[in-house]
């Protein structure tokens, strides 16, 4: 897996790549600006890019900017943005192009070596993952009357394991249920949010979209 990071902190920097060549991966470029990185991207055409949302010259969401800047040059491209903060606008304005994997965990999680690459690589395979602290947060937000209250409190279960990016038959054996268990509270979920089937949009990532547009309101 070919990787490009932008991420202005030396060490932090220095510690994916050491990291990622022990697992296997290949740092084709290591950057710490925005332009960098857009520079990386268009030059080496990487299988997923690590990306942090704050960059310089300010600090605020120069990396996001540049990693939607980056997927309107190449559609699809696997972005997976790393932060110290739970930011619910970046969430959904990274997840609201819904073609190709996106990612958005927060820094810590990079100490979880196992979850992080299969993070990884669930956005290079063209997956979408979110950390379970954001996900934990938006469901303690989900209360009273919302856009969500006609799921059932398995359906949001299961809502809440697909906005992690788990497949299928990891949120079945994360339920203990079985795979077509599953596909028919997915199939209830996408009923009950409005979301027939189309060619046109992936309805999973709607679905999570409608989760976190829901718990922004409430918050």
């Amino acid at each position: 897996m070919r990787v490009v990071i932008a991420e202005d902190l030396l060490l932090l920097r220095e510690g994916l790549k050491r990291l990622l060549a022990e697992l296997g991966c290949t740092v084709v470029a290591a950057v710490d600006h925005p332009d960098a990185l857009l520079e990386a991207l268009d030059q080496e055409r990487a299988d997923v890019a690590i990306v942090d949302i704050r960059l310089p010259p300010t600090y605020r969401d120069e990396g996001l900017r540049a990693a939607i800047e980056a997927r309107r040059r190449r559609p699809g491209a696997p972005i997976l943005i790393l932060s110290q903060y739970i930011e619910q606008t970046y969430v959904r304005e990274l997840l609201a192009d819904s073609d190709g994997g996106v990612g958005y965990l927060l820094k810590d999680r990079v100490s979880e070596v196992t979850e992080f690459l299969a993070a990884l690589e669930t956005v290079a395979a063209g997956g979408t993952v979110l950390d379970p602290d954001v996900i934990g947060r938006l469901v303690n937000r989900l209360t009273g009357a919302d856009t969500l209250a006609e799921l059932t409190p398995r359906e949001r279960e299961v809502l809440k394991l697909m906005a992690r990016g788990l497949s299928n038959a990891a949120i079945g054996t994360e339920l203990s249920i079985t795979e077509r268990a599953v596909c028919k509270y997915i199939n209830r979920i996408f009923s009950k949010l409005g979301l027939p089937p189309t060619d046109s949009a992936n309805r999973r990532v709607l679905a999570v979209l409608h989760y976190l547009d829901d718990g922004d309101r409430r918050g």
